[in-house]
């Protein structure tokens, strides 16, 4: 932990482990979408991450990060700055510069998952890691692969799932604190009903009896069942993207063409937060805060 304490998103997910609930990790890309997530979290009295993707970051660079970092932070609730999917050099290299001037995500994750083996993973990861850690930022490192890609990510394919006997093995190598298993999940749209490996999940908790945040990954149109489920068996991290992007960006959109800017942006922030009130509930993390 040297350099990590007081880091906000390890302090959000250490109480959720303790307390058996789950924090919603929400993808934004725009501010209103930053202030939509921010405002359920504020009225549901509920801890919250707010999640960029890379492809974010590079467009807003500094100036969009400082500003989201500002909101989080602001807030009457504790919220966390989050990168998620960070796979490219340049990405990794823009969030650690940045951070190292001290505009810093709370955490980043430093995804080599498309390394053809743990050890090429690890051997990428580890100096990221290492740098990240003496900026005060927590890392996110994923063990076993996931297939598919969303929002500019890089596709992937032949999944691999996590083997919880390497995982401390794993996580020691990276450096790194929270984990983000393969368990049958994938990144979009599930062609067939999803089948999480819940052992998994049982496995590495048992393993590293809530020392290590486990993050879940690949959550578009899955069952509520299925969410309860991954936190009764260890998730504390649950990274959300297109529940509440589509009913914003269709609000957003339809709302333009009828009527006043101002208002239609109102309304589609109101609709993403809508979901988001929705998932504080269902994680059981609505008045933890």
């Amino acid at each position: 932990m040297s350099g990590l304490q007081g880091n906000r998103t390890l302090e959000i997910l250490e109480k959720a482990e303790r307390e058996g609930y789950g924090i919603l990790a929400q993808t934004c890309y725009d501010a209103q979408m930053a202030v939509g997530l921010v405002r359920a979290a504020e009225r549901a009295r509920s801890p919250a991450i707010l999640q960029l993707f890379p492809v974010t970051l590079a467009y807003g660079k500094g100036p969009f990060l400082r500003y989201c970092l500002e909101l989080a932070h602001s807030a009457s609730v504790p919220i966390s700055v989050h990168l998620d999917h960070a796979t490219d050099p340049e990405h990794l290299e823009l969030a650690l510069s940045l951070a190292e001037q001290g505009i810093a995500f709370d955490s980043i994750m430093v995804d080599a998952s498309h390394a053809d083996s743990d050890e090429e993973n690890i051997a990428i990861a580890k100096p990221y890691v290492e740098r990240a850690r003496k900026a005060g930022v927590a890392v996110e490192v994923e063990l076993g692969r996931l297939e598919g890609g969303e929002a500019g990510l890089r596709m992937i394919s032949d999944a691999k799932l996590t083997d919880p006997a390497k995982a401390k093995a794993f996580m020691a190598g990276t450096g790194a604190i929270i984990l983000a298993p393969s368990i049958g999940n994938l990144h979009g749209s599930y062609i067939n009903p999803p089948n999480f490996r819940q052992q998994i999940l049982k496995d590495l908790h048992a393993e590293f009896q809530g020392k290590v945040p486990i993050c879940l990954h690949g959550t578009d149109e899955i069952p509520d069942s299925l969410f309860v489920e991954c936190i009764k068996n260890g998730v504390s991290k649950i990274n959300v993207n297109s529940w509440a992007r589509d009913p914003y960006a269709k609000s957003l959109g339809e709302r333009l063409l009828s009527g006043p800017f101002p208002e239609a942006v109102e309304e589609a922030t109101e609709t993403f937060a809508k979901v988001c009130d929705r998932f504080f509930t269902l994680f059981g993390s609505a008045g933890k805060a």
